[in-house]
């Protein structure tokens, strides 16, 4: 049961990362607006979903708390400043995303704009530096204790969070290709396709990397599945250029929307069976199983999630349904 648990986990922050992933990339976009009438109309075809693509980080975390406490505890000791750094981020940009357009001064407005560039910032760098922090091990000891900070501030977890970033702006850029008016879909269009390059080379920088880290060989006790799933997810990347090339916005949503959430899926494969891999003690590395919660624990959260994920789901759907389509000028204003 303790599987079932794990892969729900990994899917609902693959999920977050997907959803979540194109407010923050829609976020980044606003440093190069100048205009404020262009910075509006990007949010507000974000603006009907912001909300609810938060809801899946609130189920991730609590499967997390819930069904792997003792991950929970030594996963928040070793990756803290990543995790803080992220969640700053997200808390930042919900702010500045609601607060916006409270004062009347445009000057204000702007500065509320800046506050969202650099939390869409965080929030990507941080979730990157954490999965790249995960893959590459950390020195956590028998007593379950995390020594130091070191193993944050290495070239393979910076570029997994340059990675990230760099994966944020590209599926922000192609869902405002699939959301914004075609005459302004057609300049973020052109941005998309410049992104594209740079999230292809992040992959490979980070791809080298990996094999180049003596942590992360160690850590990957799947390795075929480190090697395969980059190989994927730069073809789901050149899925997106040719799909852009060809005005299919909605394949090239939906290729960037892969492309996010197989770094949840590669972390997780390739250290299967293990959650934590130590790099100072094998025997301190904590698997899933020994991560879960007792199997009574979990058959109870199963009862209590059984109604919670299609609500969940079917809210989710319901809203892609009524404000499906591009925006025109006539929907709702929301920020």
């Amino acid at each position: 049961m303790e599987l079932a648990w794990y892969a729900l986990l990994g899917l609902f922050f693959a999920t977050y990362l997907v959803l979540g992933g194109y407010d923050y990339g829609v976020g980044l976009l606003l440093a190069r607006n100048s205009e404020p009438g262009r910075r509006r109309a990007t949010l507000n075809a974000v603006g009907p979903f912001f909300l609810g693509n938060e809801v899946w980080l609130v189920a991730a975390v609590g499967i997390l708390f819930g069904a792997f406490p003792l991950l929970e505890g030594e996963l928040l000791s070793g990756f803290y400043p990543a995790v803080l750094g992220a969640l700053a981020g997200v808390v930042l940009v919900t702010a500045g995303v609601q607060l916006r357009s409270r004062p009347g001064a445009e000057r204000v407005r702007a500065r509320w704009d800046r506050v969202v560039v650099v939390g869409s910032a965080l929030a990507a760098l941080g979730w990157g530096a954490l999965l790249g922090g995960l893959l590459q091990g950390l020195p956590l000891h028998a007593d379950g204790h995390v020594t130091g900070l070191t193993h944050l501030f290495t070239p393979f977890v910076a570029a997994s969070g340059l990675a990230m970033l760099a994966l944020v702006a590209v599926h922000g850029a192609t869902f405002l290709t699939l959301r914004l008016p075609a005459a302004d879909a057609a300049a973020v269009g052109r941005v998309a396709r410049r992104l594209l390059p740079v999230a292809l080379a992040a992959v490979a920088v980070v791809t080298v990397a990996g094999l180049l880290s003596d942590r992360v060989r160690a850590a990957a006790h799947r390795p075929v599945a480190g090697v395969l799933l980059p190989v994927a997810l730069v073809v789901a990347l050149l899925a997106a250029r040719a799909a852009l090339a060809r005005r299919r916005p909605g394949l090239a949503f939906a290729a960037t929307g892969v492309a996010l959430a197989l770094p949840v899926a590669l972390v997780g494969a390739t250290l299967w069976p293990y959650v934590l891999v130590s790099t100072v003690d094998a025997g301190a590395s904590l698997t899933v199983a020994d991560a879960a919660a007792s199997e009574p624990t979990l058959r109870l959260l199963g009862w209590l999630a059984l109604p919670l994920l299609p609500a969940l789901l079917g809210f989710q759907l319901m809203c892609w349904w009524v404000f499906r389509g591009r925006t025109d000028g006539r929907a709702p204003v929301y920020w």
